[in-house]
């Protein structure tokens, strides 16, 4: 293999991604994603923007949660990876707050403007019984 990950600056477009995934206003933060994306969260597959969107909503409308980007490489042919924590709690029980390692796995189609092809996420190990 001669593509090696390079450590680099977190993009603002992953930056506003992760911020339209906090605060379900999806706007600029989900351009990337088009009808033809497809996100694969842990088993669950969910195709196109909107189902993404509706997904989120799913996942994320009972919580109060933050994504934070730790680290971010770019890798050849347009994978790029992202390592993370998301810090939630369930917005009947705010002070029971749990944290959970993540990664984004993005496999872009082009990269001005980024368009994401494919988005692969794994998050946890997660105390479940706490935040669902």
């Amino acid at each position: 293999m001669t593509d090696n990950a390079q450590a680099t600056a977190v993009p603002g477009w992953v930056l506003k991604f992760m911020d339209a995934i906090d605060t379900l206003e999806f706007g600029e933060g989900f351009a990337p994603l088009s009808e033809d994306t497809d996100m694969f969260f842990g088993t669950a597959h969910i195709h196109g923007v909107e189902a993404i969107k509706e997904f989120f909503i799913k996942i994320d409308a009972p919580l109060n949660i933050t994504h934070e980007v730790l680290e971010f490489w770019t890798v050849g042919d347009g994978v790029r990876l992202l390592r993370g924590e998301a810090t939630m709690a369930r917005k009947t029980e705010p002070d029971q707050v749990v944290r959970a390692p993540f990664m984004h796995i993005f496999y872009l189609d082009q990269e001005e403007p980024v368009r994401i092809r494919t988005l692969r996420i794994t998050a946890g190990p997660l105390q479940t019984d706490a935040v669902m």
